[in-house]
């Protein structure tokens, strides 16, 4: 086994958001994902069971330039029991974000329901059927 067959786990995703404040209030009060912590107002962390879920700023460590808008940089997929798509879908109505595809039975054994965040990244909602 070599030495980078030993990862086991992905701990956090970093997303470089172009407009933090927005992105802060979408996943915290949108998605209600508890804050795990702040290290200043260009980093937030959020709870998402046993991931963290960061937001951050480019210029950090990194100074690409953004990526253009309306270019899809990401999709993350969040797990859900199968009662909960629709419910979710549901929600998402209630707090007028936009659905991009409604909950929908896929042929590779997922129940799926596809949105954005205030950044256009693509987010998805699944659970296994």
């Amino acid at each position: 086994m070599t030495a980078l067959q030993s990862i086991r786990q992905l701990d956090y995703t970093v997303l470089f958001a172009r407009d933090p404040e927005r992105m802060r209030r979408f996943y915290a009060e949108v998605m209600g994902f508890p804050i795990a912590r702040e290290l200043g107002p260009g980093w937030v962390e959020f709870r998402v069971g046993s991931n963290l879920l960061v937001l951050t700023q480019r210029g950090g460590l990194f100074h690409d330039p953004p990526t253009p808008e309306g270019a899809l940089s990401v999709q993350l997929a969040f797990r859900v029991a199968p009662s909960a798509v629709d419910a979710c879908a549901e929600e998402l109505r209630r707090l007028e974000v936009p659905i991009v595809s409604p909950p929908t039975d896929q042929p590779w054994g997922h129940r799926t329901l596809f949105f954005r965040d205030p950044d256009g990244n693509v987010l998805e909602i699944y659970a296994d059927l």
